[in-house]
């Protein structure tokens, strides 16, 4: 395994629970990628986008987003941690009426899906919400989106695989896949440092560094890239309450935390590998925000992250064959990773066993990208 963010570890422990010896190998420290400045939203219904591509980004969060009640029950036996899942709802706000006309048309889209959502009128969304601002034009609630603390997870994550027996190897950067001399069978990895990992299999959850990766047949790199995102992290010295919900604008979003901090978020920027903070990525997060929910002023800024999310043309995941025997892709899954590791890890596992009857496999097919339409979607 390559790669130890959420993805990787779910993989790697739900390969082990499986009977499969995991060695998991980490460029830096586990989750110090995108993982851990997520925000951990379960959100498949509040984040759906218009076209084929958001209708199959909906099949697989819907599916992985009924996995994580018993994933996180699991996770938590194994590890004795708990996870920070809340099960409040999200609420999607309009700050004027540009935003309240947008907001409709959402509520079409998803009532044409068949999705469960409930249009409200402002005075019904302050009752939920009382710290909301007066000026909210409308709201739309999402009962069924939840979120989960993705710093727990990975403690969790880590905790469960050590347990489990796997090993895990800390700044241990990858820089090629090493194949048989006919190049179609994986022989195991070679580090930055020269050194030779043999494996019979391979898994790639590689993130946003996943077309750094070489050595594998030519046209099938997944066509991975890094998407900026900025977020602050708050906190409410008087604990827990200002709101409850997840609260979605356009913008951005605010996570709430079951011990009184908050994730608000975040910037979508085409920077490459930059990870520098922002003034202006920050004061227009935070402007946004106070906008809705003029509480915030009292809140403490404990952090400003940023992260490099992997996302690919189509941004739907690349779980699936690398071109050669033994290497799979399990990388590209955007602002989703939180949300499809359930689903992920069980794709994966089950590829891992000889198996491909999952229908959701044919949905993220790594070959999609291959060849000319690689190079037409980069």
């Amino acid at each position: 395994m390559v790669g130890a963010g959420v993805i990787g570890l779910a993989i790697a422990w739900r390969a082990r629970r499986a009977g499969m010896s995991v060695t998991v190998l980490e460029r830096v420290r586990a989750g110090a990628g995108a993982s851990s400045v997520a925000a951990g939203m379960l959100a498949p219904v509040a984040e759906v986008e218009f076209g084929e591509a958001g209708r199959r980004a909906l099949e697989l969060g819907l599916r992985s987003a009924q996995m994580w009640p018993s994933f996180a029950t699991e996770l938590e036996a194994a590890s004795q941690l708990r996870l920070g899942l809340m099960r409040s709802g999200t609420l999607l706000l309009a700050r004027d009426d540009d935003d309240a006309g947008e907001l409709e048309r959402q509520l079409e889209l998803r009532e044409s899906l068949g999705l469960r959502v409930r249009r409200l009128l402002p005075s019904r969304a302050r009752e939920l919400e009382p710290a909301l601002a007066p000026s909210v034009r409308l709201a739309l609630e999402v009962a069924d989106d939840h979120a989960v603390d993705p710093r727990a997870v990975l403690a969790a994550l880590t905790r469960a695989c050590a347990q489990a027996g796997v090993e895990l190897r800390e700044r241990s950067p990858v820089a090629r896949v090493l194949l048989d001399d006919a190049g179609e069978r994986v022989e195991g990895v070679e580090l930055e440092d020269g050194e030779l990992c043999a494996a019979g299999r391979v898994v790639l959850a590689t993130g946003a560094w996943s077309e750094r990766i070489a050595g594998l047949p030519h046209g099938r790199s997944a066509p991975v890239r890094p998407v900026k995102g900025q977020t602050v992290r708050l906190r409410d010295p008087a604990g827990a309450g200002l709101v409850g919900r997840v609260l979605r604008f356009r913008g951005g979003y605010l996570v709430p935390r079951q011990d009184g901090a908050y994730v608000l978020g975040a910037s979508v920027e085409e920077r490459g590998f930059d990870t520098a903070a922002t003034a202006g990525a920050v004061y227009e997060l935070l402007r946004d925000a106070h906008e809705l929910v003029p509480g915030l002023d009292e809140l403490q800024i404990e952090e400003l992250c940023v992260g490099l999310r992997p996302g690919t043309p189509d941004n739907l995941p690349c779980i699936g064959a690398a071109g050669a025997g033994g290497v799979l892709w399990a990388a590209g899954h955007y602002r989703n990773g939180v949300l499809l590791a359930p689903l992920t890890a069980a794709l994966v596992v089950e590829l891992l066993r000889g198996g491909t009857s999952d229908p959701a496999l044919s949905l993220c097919a790594p070959e999609r990208f291959a060849g000319a339409a690689l190079g037409a979607a980069a």
